[in-house]
């Protein structure tokens, strides 16, 4: 499932999923949004977009400190943090390790 909706208890997920930490005022969350787009559209796993003002607490168990911040996911357990706009093929291939 791609979609941008905000997952209350990512542990529960299966398999890989990215979430995508971002905020409405966030320029290079702005510029990272297509991109991941882009990454959901070729993936199987599940790619969910979380506001940081609006779910703080979330944000908080895992560590975020800024934005944007992507937290892959495997198995419901956080294995990878990344912060600051990366490029698709990056993304892609950071994906694809875990897969």
């Amino acid at each position: 499932m791609v979609g941008w909706e905000c997952p209350t208890n990512p542990r529960e997920a299966s398999g890989l999923d990215p979430e995508a930490v971002h905020a409405d005022w966030c320029g290079p969350c702005k510029q990272l949004e297509p991109i991941v787009e882009g990454v959901a559209a070729n993936t199987s796993a599940t790619v969910a977009k979380v506001d940081v003002d609006e779910h703080q607490a979330l944000a908080g168990r895992y560590g975020v400190r800024g934005v944007p911040t992507m937290v892959l996911f495997s198995d419901g357990e956080a294995v990878e943090q990344v912060v600051g706009v990366r490029g698709e093929d990056q993304l892609s291939t950071l994906i694809e390790s875990y897969t």
